[in-house]
């Protein structure tokens, strides 16, 4: 009997048009949860993406894979889009902007609460699962400040995830996102390098006047 060839022994990749029906279909879920329309239907996710509701059922065989599908997606460009803001900024302003990026994203979230409770009680996704994504992304940004030394050393990922999360349970109803934004300031104040002193301040260190 002769050897497989590598194309035996290697998994199928999706083909190209599978692999858009899937984006296509992740795209209408997302747009279909945030325009708060209820109920959110698979047929209707099927419709508002173009393809057949047979074709749904290829790529999510229940709305909990199809949520949970969403959820890591959504998840994973949260964490990725780090590098994009560190192209652009300083490593502290990356990660203030990533702050606002991180709102937008818990924001979505509440769209699609009911939908999710299914998929975490089923056990497929952990909030601790998705804090070590989370803690991945700060750990990017820390790692690029080693040589623009924006924040301080002693700043560790876990604890800005924490108090990012934190910040969103602590955030008033009535106060929204102007307070949150005011509360991710101070976070950053917290966690920013203190700015040296100037020249001439040091050598009036000591003096006597």
């Amino acid at each position: 009997m002769s050897a497989p060839t590598p194309s035996e022994t290697q998994p199928r990749r999706p083909r190209a048009d599978a692999e858009r029906n899937r984006a296509r279909l992740l795209d209408a879920a997302r747009a279909a949860f945030a325009s708060g329309r209820e109920p959110v239907t698979l047929e209707q996710i099927a419709r508002d993406s173009g393809v057949g509701i047979g074709t749904l059922y290829r790529h999510f065989p229940t709305r909990e894979a199809l949520v949970e599908a969403l959820y890591r997606k959504e998840l994973a460009d949260l964490c990725a889009s780090v590098d994009d803001l560190l192209a652009t900024r300083p490593p502290d302003r990356a990660l203030r902007a990533w702050m606002d990026r991180f709102a937008d994203y818990v924001a979505a979230k509440r769209e699609m609460a009911d939908a999710l409770r299914a998929v975490f009680a089923a056990g497929t996704v952990t909030v601790s699962h998705a804090r070590e994504e989370l803690a991945e992304a700060v750990t990017t940004v820390l790692q690029a400040d080693v040589a623009t030394r924006t924040l301080r050393d002693d700043v560790r990922p876990e604890d800005i995830v924490a108090m990012i999360v934190g910040s969103f349970t602590a955030t008033s109803l009535t106060g929204g996102r102007e307070q949150l934004a005011r509360m991710f300031d101070l976070l950053m104040d917290a966690v920013r390098r203190p700015a040296a002193p100037a020249a001439d301040d040091c050598g009036r260190v000591g003096s006597s006047e």
